[in-house]
């Protein structure tokens, strides 16, 4: 079997672009992959017209391995984002391929599963008012649409420092957010990368008595002595690595012991497989793995053959029922979360499981997605 070529599908709302991708093969099958790129899509796109060229086509989609080193080698120049975005796309594509060609899901093929169900937690939820009452009765919600689990940002435009008023305001927004949900619920604290540690530190403590599961990026991602700093003051669990995009750039994070839970996003990291040896690794450290995934449909399949060979798994994100909720619609066997368990059930459909609906996908073209957390209201995602 040999790869003919590959077809890009940009799906668009306006604040996020998600880019599908179909690897075609000249016996017929067609595999699926996809990503979101903030602010890179056409970049993306260009750089997959190149490498289909160079090194996707003619090649054997059965041979991950290969395919993933050339690319991300062959052009010498040291692969960033948009190149690991790009082969992450393609290898999950392959693997949909190989799956479908042996008749099993992904996860088999990865060792097998270690579960039936994988626990999700909502983000894209909070997109109404920033007020106390409105951020309780969404996220009641939330709740009653079976959700155990929840994300939630928040800070406003906060960066680097924020002031004590704003610090109170959005105490009172996760307290209303705790009174809603319960304390069996658990409520993740997003900080986006936005404060010193000094700030971090104490927002943190001003947040513990509502019990977040892990506050994430409380520091930007680049300086990981500024997260240790920061671990080594709080009692609750970090997490972080959306923004690393090379499993071999998480050794620092792993040395340090600076993390609780790393965060791969399973569309910027290489693909399924790259994403499986990072998981390896972080289990030799006592590291959870609960990947990013602000993605659509096929990113979400894709990171769930993750879950389900993967011991230390913890949990998954999932937009797809709050933000943009109709992009469901452009695949068919998008998968959904139990309303009676808070988890989604592991698919036992050969490959992804999931087939892209192109004629779907044409119905939401490309736009010009913005998406600025330094923007006053950006967590309305319903940029101007």
């Amino acid at each position: 079997m040999r790869i003919t070529g590959i077809s890009t599908h940009v799906v668009g709302t306006p604040w996020r672009n998600l880019t599908y991708v179909q690897v075609h093969t000249d016996e017929g099958l067609t595999g699926v992959g996809e990503t979101r790129m903030l602010g890179h899509t056409d970049a993306l796109v260009g750089y997959l017209k190149e490498a289909s060229a160079n090194h996707v086509t003619g090649s054997d989609p059965f041979a991950v391995e290969d395919l993933v080193r050339r690319m991300k080698y062959g052009d010498f120049g040291r692969a960033g984002e948009i190149v690991m975005s790009g082969i992450a796309v393609v290898e999950m594509a392959c693997w949909d391929i190989k799956g479908k060609a042996l008749g099993v899901p992904v996860w088999q093929l990865l060792g097998g599963k270690v579960t039936d169900r994988v626990k999700a937690y909502a983000n894209g939820w909070y997109t109404t008012e920033r007020t106390p009452e409105a951020y309780h009765e969404a996220a009641r919600a939330v709740v009653k649409r079976g959700y155990r689990a929840l994300k939630i940002d928040p800070f406003g435009t906060g960066h680097l420092e924020l002031g004590q008023e704003e610090s109170r305001y959005a105490v009172s927004l996760i307290e209303a957010v705790r009174d809603a949900i319960g304390p069996d619920t658990e409520l993740m604290l997003e900080m986006h990368g936005r404060f010193s540690p000094a700030t971090a530190v104490r927002i943190a403590r001003e947040m513990a008595p509502f019990a977040p599961a892990w506050l994430e990026e409380p520091v930007p991602p680049e300086n990981l002595k500024a997260l240790a700093k920061v671990a080594e003051k709080v009692d609750q669990p970090i997490a972080t690595g959306e923004r690393i995009h090379d499993r071999i750039e998480f050794r620092e994070l792993f040395e340090s012991q600076a993390a609780d839970v790393i965060q791969p996003d399973v569309g910027h990291i290489g693909g399924i497989l790259e994403a499986r040896k990072l998981a390896a690794t972080a289990e030799t450290h006592y590291m959870m793995v609960a990947p990013h995934n602000v993605g659509g449909p096929v990113l979400t399949a894709a990171s769930l053959q993750l879950a389900g060979c993967t011991p230390n798994f913890k949990i998954l994100e999932h937009f797809n029922d709050f933000a943009d909720a109709d992009i469901k619609k452009v695949v068919k066997g998008a998968p959904r979360v139990d309303p009676d368990t808070g988890c989604f059930e592991l698919s036992h459909a050969p490959g992804l499981g999931v087939e892209l609906d192109v004629d779907a996908a044409a119905e939401f073209p490309q736009q010009q997605a913005r998406f600025d957390l330094w923007a006053e209201g950006w967590e309305k995602r319903q940029p101007k």
